[in-house]
Parts: structure tokens; sequence; C-alpha cells
């Protein structure tokens, strides 16, 4: 976690400083039309449920009862977000998401054709962050009260997934790079000049091939939704209290990589919550 921290503020300051150099340069002659916004939360995510199977023989494994991942785990999100002319918002969104856990197996379980015997330790690795580009078109730009936006996202998942006998004699993983698109929504609304709500979601749920043209039967699906309650602390920043859904996966036949067959299955619905801060630039 420290680690992860560290880097975390280490990527926020240096895209900071990026986002004042370039509104520096454009604000002399257009400063009304940009605005620029750092996001940051920190919070614990609980898994609802989490099941995988890799390989066509292998074992439909539940990380929740069988996996370790029954307790609350850290997360971080941050984001820069910039808006045009008040009816255009573009954002940059990453996420780690890295769950690592160790637990006695119940019974034998199978992954990518290797099998793991009952009452033996095993070690989890469940890494998936992932970016995102996303737009957004204001529908009520001229509504003090209540502001609505859709708009399109672009994912890129970087995961890597493996199982590890504790006594380091089995291991077995999954590496995969995919880019997944989807369509986002976001409400704001305005209890008063202080306090507001916000409700925010990236979705999509859609065979795989017809997304990114590849020849893989895969049908996959992401939803990314949360409710957020906000504060504007001074003319400059905001604090929120943030509930999210993260759930989704994907089912299907891949390309054939040593160790597995192609084949997962992996379904996911995760809940978090977070407190984070807007600083407004």
């Amino acid at each position: 976690m420290k680690k992860l921290t560290l880097s975390f503020l280490s990527i926020l300051a240096v895209s900071i400083f990026m986002l004042l150099l370039m509104g520096n340069s454009i604000a002399q002659n257009e400063s009304s039309k940009f605005q620029y916004r750092a996001v940051a939360e920190v919070g614990f995510v609980s898994v609802l449920s989490h099941k995988i199977q890799l390989g066509n023989s292998g074992t439909y494994f539940d990380y929740v009862k069988e996996g370790g991942q029954d307790v609350l785990f850290p997360t971080l999100r941050f984001s820069l977000e910039m808006d045009l002319n008040k009816k255009n918002t573009f954002i940059i969104l990453y996420q780690p998401l890295r769950i690592e856990t160790q637990a006695v197996l119940q019974n034998s379980t199978t992954f990518n054709g290797l099998m793991f015997p009952a009452n033996k330790g095993i070690k989890a690795v469940y890494n998936f962050p992932f970016y995102r580009f996303s737009y957004l078109r204001e529908l009520a730009a001229n509504n003090e009260k209540f502001k609505m936006a859709i708009g399109l996202t672009v994912q890129i998942r970087n995961a890597t997934i493996s199982f590890e006998s504790t006594d380091g004699t089995l291991f077995t993983d999954n590496r995969d790079i995919g880019i997944v698109p989807a369509l986002k929504l976001r409400t704001k609304y305005n209890f008063t000049p202080k306090f507001y709500s916000e409700i925010e979601a990236d979705g999509i749920y859609a065979p795989v091939s017809y997304l990114n043209g590849s020849d893989n039967e895969i049908v996959g699906a992401i939803l990314d939704a949360s409710w957020r309650f906000g504060a504007e602390v001074n003319p400059f920043t905001n604090m929120f209290l943030n509930f999210r859904y993260l759930g989704g996966g994907a089912v299907g036949s891949g390309d054939p990589d040593f160790p597995g067959d192609g084949y997962v299955k992996n379904w996911l619905h995760f809940f978090n919550v977070s407190a984070g801060f807007i600083l407004k630039l």
C-alpha cells in the first residue's frame, strides 16, 4: 500500500504540474473557455462476489469463499478533467486495482489444466488496473440547479491473474491487455450553492469481437456506477464521500496462450466506499 500511495502521489503531482503549464499557455487568449480539475479519492473495496474459471476443464473458483477475498482491501483512484466552453468535458482516469490473498483450498482446484490439491495453501493475485479516456457533452449547461451529460468512454485494461502454491511448486497465470468502449453518463444536482449530489456511470454489455474487431468469441461487460455527496470547501476545493459499484467480466474463448487453452470465465461485483477531493486548477 505504501508503494501504491507513493506512486499515486507522484503521478498526481506531475499531472497537476502539466495541467498548470497547459492552463497558463491557453489562459493568455482563451481563459474563459477552459476549466481544469484534479480529482483524487482513497477508500476500501468489499468483494461482493468474484468467480473465475481458467481453461475449459478448469474449476469455477469462488475467490470470496475459497480465495481469501472475504475482507476489505484498500483502493485509490484519480482523474484529470478539462471543460471546454462549459459543454464539453474531457477526462483521463487511472484506477489501480490489485488484490493479493492467501488461503487454504477446501477442494482440489484446476487452473489452466494445472491441479492444486485440497488442504494446501495458495497465493492468488488479481491485478486489474485500468486507464480510461472519456468525453461528455453537457445537455443542461444553462441550468444552475441540475446538470446532465452523456458521452463515450474508452477503457484500457491491463490484467494479470495468477495462482501459486505457498510452497512454490505450482504456478499459473493469465495476462491480457484489452480495449473496451463504453457509454458514459453524469448528472449533478445542487442542493445549495455549497452542497451537491452527483451520479456517474460507465458501462456496456456486448460481444467483444464486435467491439475490438477480433475473432474471439467472448462476451464482456463493465459497469462502474457511483453516487457522490460533495461540498465546496473554498473556491478552489471540493470534498466528497463516494459510494461505488464496480462490476463486470467476460466469458468465452480467446486466442490459446500457454499455459491455458484460451477459455476464460470471470465475473466480479465490487462495492467501494471512498472519500476524496476535487482541486480546481
